[in-house]
């Protein structure tokens, strides 16, 4: 069974000039491995590539997939979903994607909490940047688990704290300096529980960030 960056008690980052595309199953779709624990049906989060005019064959969530559109235009049979659209498609629930122009998604499976029912579509391209203060906008909230879009100017600094939970945070847009880790668009980093850490924003910009507990 591939575990990649499966030990949720380290750090894990992958910055942006790190990743590594590899193909997958499905021609004309490639993934960056970003933790994963299992082969095809993994607990896994993910940069996936489809390739422009892609058809994936229609296909469940068990246990739910929740994915951020990055760049391009995702599709199935329930819409178009742009760049900055938040997805999450509950466990049990199933779709036929695709991809007309070509997408880029960032990609979490099997990682909801079991009583989690909830669907939602949210455009985060429309949500306010920071201007006199960092933003935090909550996309999703449910028990332990919190998504929210950070925004922040030039200079300032966010205070990433969250007890016995995981972080993760994803560059959307600018650099960010987090634990020593400076991240541009796409990087990605991982943070155990029981430490508080500072975020910088060494340019305007914008990040994804999620906390969960230690369970899968």
């Amino acid at each position: 069974m591939p575990h990649v960056r499966a030990n949720l008690r380290q750090v894990a980052f992958v910055a942006t000039a790190d990743q590594v595309w590899v193909p997958s199953p499905a021609a004309g779709v490639e993934r960056v491995m970003l933790d994963r624990v299992g082969d095809e049906e993994a607990v896994a989060t993910s940069l996936v590539r489809y390739a422009k005019g892609m058809r994936f064959p229609p296909h469940l969530h068990p246990m739910g997939e929740e994915f951020l559109v990055l760049d391009g235009v995702f599709s199935d049979q329930h819409g178009d979903y742009g760049a900055g659209t938040y997805v999450r498609n509950p466990p049990g629930s199933g779709h036929a994607p695709f991809s007309d122009p070509g997408c880029l998604l960032f990609v979490k499976l099997r990682q909801f909490e079991p009583e989690d029912g909830s669907a939602c579509v949210i455009d985060t391209s429309s949500l306010a940047d920071a201007i006199d203060q960092p933003e935090r906008h909550v996309l999703h909230h449910f028990r332990d688990e919190q998504v929210s879009i950070i925004s922040a100017r030039q200079g300032q600094t966010v205070r990433l704290g969250w007890h016995e939970l995981v972080r993760e945070v994803l560059c959307l847009r600018g650099r960010q300096r987090v634990d020593g880790h400076d991240m541009t668009a796409t990087a990605w980093l991982r943070l155990p529980p029981g430490r508080d850490v500072e975020m910088h924003f060494l340019t305007d910009g914008r990040v994804f960030s999620k906390t969960r507990s230690l369970r899968r």
